[in-house]
């Protein structure tokens, strides 16, 4: 057993205070939750404090809270490993080791405590992007067939529970509000990439042009570390993205799909970022009408920069680098292959105890496994004959049609076992 401060951000809108910091000291082992020691409060010392919870077995989503400055699932959330993060929150002194401050999540306004509006955000969020499948026309008479890859590549963003983990660290929707945000993109890839959709196209379109779509993420990487689940939002928008300007050449108006190709070909061109060059590349090239009232609106940030030192109009106009044999050979790699290859890191197909073992991977199929025949001779030099044991023959007899149990019979010559004694029974 071990002590720890839980400091949990109290909040009652209607009372009309300020939010305030309400402590309380808990004994309880390290392997337990966070939600452990919140109910336990909660039912000894102060019934008031307001947690939204269900399972308790980070399958539901719902007692999704800050703890120590990072989101997560109170009830997936050790003590121990909570109290570890030594976070610095509010600008006050780092927090001891015992310590967890918990706090609701953020980018939602907060009814009560530690519960948060979700609907107000989150949901409308989700609603967004047609969160439900457009069934392609005729309808089959049967069911849809979807093959084994295509259903590993979404598997990932299907783990989502809706905890709202990611949409609280999100910087993105810090800055903008209007962010579509991680949770409801990675449902939007959960669609996009499923082959039954109707309107793959249609998707990825809306989504590119809404000024707070996809193109909208600054690649923090918050969500990726805040989730659970493992679903990765961002790697989710990174997919969007590539199906959308690579598969269906889409050019939003946002300028994403010029900016992504030009930052690429920047790289292709010098090896490393050319940053004068970037940004009238993105429009098109520096004389391109597009890019002139660009290039204007910069000017204020270059003539900052270059009074500063930071460039110089040599290293602005001239960029002497140009890219090393390594660099262009891994284009040449890449650029060379026939289709683009998506590495689903979620479900790699192969099972841990199989990598443990070297037993070779057998790949999927939907055909059925034939059953051998124990009576069936076995093909010499076969795995079956050289590393399995043949079959016992099997029994037809029911147990009402067996005759009674025969005495055991020693074979002839056998010793008899001397009977034990009273006394080595007894020892």
């Amino acid at each position: 057993m071990a002590e720890y401060t839980l400091r949990i951000r109290r909040y009652d809108p209607q009372s009309g205070q300020a939010a305030y910091w309400d402590e309380h000291v808990v004994e309880m082992r390290p392997r337990n939750s966070v939600l452990d020691a919140i109910l336990y409060l909660k039912g000894e010392s102060d019934g008031s404090i307001g947690i939204r919870c269900s399972c308790q077995q980070g399958i539901c989503g719902s007692c999704g809270v800050r703890m120590n400055g990072k989101p997560g699932l109170a009830c997936n959330t050790h003590l121990e490993e909570a109290a570890g993060r030594r976070a610095s929150l509010g600008g006050e002194a780092e927090v001891g080791p015992t310590v967890i401050e918990v706090e609701p999540m953020g980018n939602m306004p907060v009814i009560r405590d530690l519960i948060v509006d979700m609907d107000a955000v989150h949901w409308q969020k989700i609603r967004r992007v047609t969160p439900w499948l457009m069934a392609k026309e005729p309808v089959p008479e049967r069911e849809y067939v979807v093959p084994h890859e295509n259903m590993v590549d979404v598997t990932q963003a299907m783990a989502c529970i809706q905890c709202g983990a990611c949409v609280s660290d999100c910087l993105s929707m810090e800055v903008d509000p209007g962010f579509i945000g991680p949770a409801a993109l990675a449902k939007a890839y959960r669609f996009v990439g499923d082959p039954r959709d109707a309107q793959p196209g249609e998707r990825l379109w809306d989504l590119s042009k809404d000024p707070h779509g996809i193109y909208d993420c600054t690649h923090c990487f918050n969500c990726v570390e805040a989730c659970p689940k493992g679903v990765a939002p961002m790697d989710q928008i990174m997919r969007l993205r590539r199906k959308a300007g690579t598969d269906f050449d889409l050019e939003d108006p946002n300028n994403g799909y010029r900016h992504e190709h030009a930052f690429v070909n920047n790289i292709k061109k010098n090896g490393l970022l050319h940053e004068a060059d970037l940004l009238p590349d993105s429009y098109g090239g520096k004389f391109h009408p597009r890019a002139v009232p660009e290039l204007i609106s910069s000017l204020p940030t270059a003539v900052t920069a270059m009074s500063r030192g930071k460039i110089t109009p040599q290293k602005a106009l001239l960029h002497q680098h140009k890219a090393p044999k390594e660099v262009k050979r891994i284009f040449e790699k890449v650029e060379g292959r026939g289709e683009r290859i998506e590495l689903n890191l979620y479900i790699s197909g192969y099972d841990e105890a199989e990598e443990q073992l070297d037993i070779p991977h057998v790949p999927h199929t939907d055909e059925p496994t034939p059953l051998r025949d124990p009576h069936e001779d076995t093909p010499p030099g076969s795995a079956a004959s050289s590393d399995t044991k043949p079959l016992p023959e099997a029994d037809a007899t029911g147990a009402a049609d067996r005759g009674p149990a025969t005495e055991h019979q020693d074979p002839p010559g056998a010793e008899e076992e001397p009977e034990s004694t009273d006394t080595e029974s007894e020892s």
